[in-house]
């Protein structure tokens, strides 16, 4: 499985980003995906994500309201709508993919065994 994360950038306090992640490899329409961030000496945490099967969603309540995630549409282009955004969401945005779930939302980065390069965004006040 192969991941190739995009859309970073710098932005304003208010202002919107989208991210993509184009998944590439066998079964990975089976496969739960998500987004992690990790901010500079932060641990990796969890932002959003999808079951495996499409049908559950868990969003970070800290992104709660702003973010949305999007399942794949025909191709395995999944992405991250990040609305409102403010300088604490300053960070490296990671898609992932986790073999394991297909019913219900990991939300633990211990769970995702493949991982894209990250993509940068920083939120200026």
């Amino acid at each position: 499985v192969q991941l190739q994360a995009s859309g970073g950038g710098l932005v304003q306090a208010g202002d919107s980003l989208r991210l993509s992640c184009a998944v590439s490899g066998q079964f990975v329409r089976t496969y739960g995906r998500g987004w992690f961030r990790q901010a500079p000496g932060k641990e990796r945490e969890f932002v959003a994500a999808i079951s495996g099967s499409g049908q559950r969603t868990s969003y970070a309540d800290s992104v709660k309201g702003r973010f949305s995630i999007f399942d794949y549409a025909a191709d395995t282009t999944m992405s991250l709508q990040m609305n409102n955004l403010q300088p604490e969401d300053t960070a490296v945005y990671y898609c992932a993919v986790d073999g394991g779930s297909y019913v219900n939302v990991e939300v633990s980065p211990g769970d995702y065994e493949w991982w894209g390069q990250g993509t940068q965004v920083t939120v200026s006040s």
